[in-house]
């Protein structure tokens, strides 16, 4: 019996001990936990009036809570505008609630943190025990607003990002719905902006971009909202504009500045010109998107016109912008042989009517089957890079056509070939010329290539050497449209050129405006002079041709004497040619 009591006292004994020990391993696993924890706790407890601070309390108070009295040094640490907020929030219970959070910030530290309040109430409703804990959330904070930041703004000018901008201006449309106001967008493009990129460097770029950026920064306010677009273009939206936030004042404003010298970092000075695009709301478009990019077309078309230009939207450039847009689809879908045809005009010796040649000009008849103007899809071709593919096309088309008349007729004909600046650029062009006359066994001397006056301006040293080494191998060089770029007569002395053709503009009022009938005989005397064939383009009338050859002009081509026709219509007038012979 003895013996019974005395284990199951030992059994009580060792279970009081892993109790006991439980505890203490609890005790230890709670400590650590907060020790470990980046918080700091106060425990409060109704019954015994008992206040323990717990965990890393030192990290955020210099101070001791030991009564609850010691919680108005609390009230004090924090920032003025927070003390209230604090003392309720400490003590919700009186609110019947179980649980709060809200943040303060400390005075000395500036230490941002996030107080989470927490009731315990017994069964009769009575509060048993309060738990709050301190949580550091300054770097949180911090990259929450890093954030923000750059959803809204731009890190390198400091201005609205793109994403945000069309989200005010959405609100700016919306406004202006309800109060019946206008809505501007000015599209803000630097010109020429690849210069400084590629002869300073890109960080000289970056070092614009933000100088102008923050120079705009200071045009903002409630009613102007100014975005950093992307690379070097800005966009700006005003609401209700109006006297000073008109877009007249905005761009006279921003020409000022423009006046003066960009300096940068590394004490480099630039001078820039902006070219502007405006649309309004809601004349050009009801949407923001659609308002921005009309705003986008008008600039592009301010670039075409000279730059440092502003332009305002209409209907009409709208109507270009997507006719351009078209056209560039179609020349990509375009089958050569199906969809490009080739006419020639024939080219006469003014003295005897003999022909002299004749000129290859390209048709285009899309899918629909209407005729698309050369003058309107060959420089969208330039830009698009489709030039190339069409060039060459129509080099070969052209050369076996005129192999086809020479061996059937044997009548010495010089063939015209119009090449573009894009063309004449590619590194493989004088070599894919070559092989195409050597397949077809045409000679150099029978091939003129035509170039215009404004591909040798843009890129004179490189066209020049191009055209220097056509004329070693035998090709003619003709520059054609002369008169309708810088018409510099100096440069003419320098060129690599055996035609010189005067523009149609020139032929038109020959013989009813006394200077072009000036300049014109000028023009033939110093060519002739300079040892250049001239050949008149566009001579419509009896009286401009007896006029030109009068002055002593070598070649004429017009619809007086033969317009552009088909390659059997050559053919035709070769047959009649050579039946006389």
């Amino acid at each position: 019996m003895v013996d019974t009591k005395e284990r199951e006292k030992g059994n009580e004994t060792t279970l009081i001990g892993q109790e006991y020990q439980q505890l203490r391993d609890d005790e230890k696993m709670f400590r650590l936990l907060c020790e470990t924890s980046n918080s700091a706790f106060i425990y409060y407890n109704y019954k015994e009036d008992r206040v323990r601070t717990l965990a890393n309390w030192g990290h955020f108070f210099d101070f001791p809570i030991s009564d609850m009295k010691d919680l108005s040094r609390l009230y004090d640490s924090v920032e003025e505008q927070y003390s209230i907020p604090l003392r309720e929030g400490l003590f919700i219970e009186k609110q019947n609630r179980e649980r709060q959070n809200f943040e303060i910030r400390l005075k000395e530290s500036h230490l941002c943190i996030e107080v989470e309040v927490n009731i315990v109430y017994g069964a009769d409703g009575n509060p048993t025990d309060k738990i709050v804990r301190f949580k550091d959330v300054t770097k949180l904070n911090a990259q929450k607003d890093e954030l923000a930041y750059m959803a809204y703004y731009d890190l390198m000018t400091g201005l609205y990002n793109r994403n945000y901008f069309v989200r005010l201006l959405g609100e700016f449309l919306r406004q202006a719905e309800k109060e019946k106001c206008k809505v501007a967008v000015m599209f803000v493009d630097f010109d020429d902006f690849r210069r400084v990129n590629d002869g300073m460097g890109l960080i000289a770029g970056d070092d614009l971009v933000q100088l102008f950026g923050q120079y705009l920064s200071d045009l903002m306010s409630d009613h102007v909202v100014i975005s950093h677009f992307s690379t070097d273009i800005y966009c700006i939206a005003i609401y209700d504009p109006c006297g000073a936030r008109s877009v007249e004042t905005i761009y006279q404003v921003i020409k000022k500045r423009l006046e003066k010298p960009f300096r940068l970092m590394d004490g480099q000075e630039v001078t820039m010109t902006v070219s502007v695009g405006v649309s309004e709301y809601p004349e050009a478009a009801t949407g923001t998107l659609e308002l921005i990019n009309c705003a986008e077309i008008v600039m592009f078309k301010a670039k075409s016109q000279g730059k440092d230009k502003i332009q305002y939207f209409d209907g009409a450039i709208l109507e270009e912008f997507l006719q351009t847009v078209t056209i560039q689809t179609k020349l990509k879908e375009v089958v050569f042989e199906q969809n490009f045809t080739m006419h020639f005009q024939p080219q006469y010796v003014a003295e005897d009517r003999r022909l002299r040649g004749v000129e290859a000009l390209i048709r285009w008849k899309d899918n629909k089957g209407d005729m698309i103007s050369p003058a309107v899809f060959i420089p969208i071709a330039e830009k698009n890079g489709t030039i190339v593919p069409i060039g060459n096309w129509v080099i070969e088309k052209s050369v076996q056509t005129y192999v086809g008349w020479r061996k059937k007729y044997h009548y010495p004909l010089i063939l015209s070939l119009n090449v573009s600046a894009v063309q004449c650029k590619q590194k493989d062009f004088i070599e894919s010329l070559l092989q195409i006359l050597e397949q077809y066994e045409v000679e150099p001397d029978e091939i003129e290539i035509e170039v215009t006056e404004t591909i040798l301006i843009e890129d004179f040293e490189t066209i020049s050497k191009r055209l220097d080494e056509l004329r070693e191998i035998g090709v003619k060089i003709s520059l054609d449209d002369f008169g309708t770029g810088f018409s510099s007569l100096s440069y003419l002395k320098g060129l690599p050129i055996d035609t010189l053709k005067i523009d149609k503009t020139f032929v038109d009022t020959l013989l009813t405006d006394v200077n072009t009938k000036i300049i014109t005989e000028s023009i033939i005397y110093m060519v002739k002079r300079l040892g250049y064939e001239t050949i008149a383009e566009g001579v419509e009338t009896e009286g401009q041709f007896q006029y030109l050859k009068e002055l002593g002009c070598d070649i004429i081509q017009g619809y007086y004497l033969g317009r552009p026709m088909p390659a059997e219509e050559i053919e035709d007038l070769l047959a009649d040619l050579t039946a006389k012979v």
